[in-house]
This record gives structure tokens, C-alpha cells and sequence, in this order.
């Protein structure tokens, strides 16, 4: 098959009737409900279970009414930081929800921090939240070029 007969197989505007690359015997070969499960490897962890362990989470919460206010407040109340997007919620209850969670970071005395356009971070006392900047890197580097 030509690479111009390929690409418009790939783009779907032909038939693809290349069959080459069919394998028959694998999908005879194939086993079918073994009754065995997949072991994992006693030595690895799910990311989920190690981060939970060593307190690294984070939490995204997209609420869509003032409802789920309680929910940020709960896993705030935890300490764990929560990312706030409110792009899917009318501007009243963004409002409402962004003073709920200004109420939070005072009464636990965390901070928040805009990330974009109605979206926040809102981070626990105990979170340190780095800007970005690498730190100690020379002002007359490479990309000080004058």
C-alpha cells in the first residue's frame, strides 16, 4: 500500500483493505476467562495510596451550585489544598462560594490564591506554595543575553 493510499486510509477517506497486519492466530490463541485475577507486584503502590500516606494530595472540586461549598470545606477542614473551579456556576453563587471559602482560609488560616480566570487554590496553614522562580539561578545567565 502507497503512503498516499496509508494517509487516506488513516484520514478515513478509503477503504482500508490492507490486511497484513491481521493476526489469526492471536485472536485464536487469545484466553478466555482463565478465573485468575491480575496479581500486582506486592513492592508496588497505587500513587493514590503513597500520596494519601505522606499527606500530598491535592483536590480539584468544580462545583455546580452552592451546594457543594460543603464539600471544599470538608477536605480544606482536613487539610488537604483544594483547587476551586468555579467556571461552570452563574456569577452569584461563584460569589457566595468564594466567600465561604474566604471565611475558611481565615478562620484555618490558610491562603488563597487565583490561579486563572475563576479558578482558586486555596492551601492549608502548613502548605508552602512556590511561584515558580528557580531558585538561585545566576541573573546573568543564558537568557539574560544583552
Amino acid at each position: 500500500m502507497g503512503s498516499v493510499r496509508k494517509a487516506s486510509a488513516w484520514l478515513g477517506l478509503v477503504e482500508d483493505n490492507d490486511e497484513r497486519y491481521y493476526d489469526d492466530e492471536y485472536a485464536e490463541g487469545a484466553r478466555t476467562g482463565t478465573g485468575q485475577a491480575w496479581v500486582t507486584d506486592p513492592r508496588v503502590r497505587v500513587a493514590s495510596e503513597t500520596a494519601e500516606e505522606t499527606g500530598r494530595r491535592i483536590a480539584t472540586v468544580t462545583p455546580d451550585s452552592f451546594r457543594d461549598a460543603r464539600a471544599i470545606g470538608e477536605l480544606f477542614r482536613d487539610g488537604v489544598p483544594v483547587i476551586m473551579n468555579l467556571t461552570s456556576m452563574d456569577s452569584a453563587d461563584a460569589k457566595r462560594v468564594v466567600d465561604f471559602a474566604a471565611g475558611l482560609i481565615f478562620g484555618l488560616r490558610g491562603s488563597i490564591d487565583r490561579v486563572a480566570t475563576r479558578v482558586f487554590l486555596l492551601t492549608p496553614a502548613d502548605t508552602q506554595v512556590m511561584n515558580g522562580e528557580a531558585a538561585g539561578r545566576p541573573a546573568d545567565g543564558f537568557f539574560n543575553q544583552s
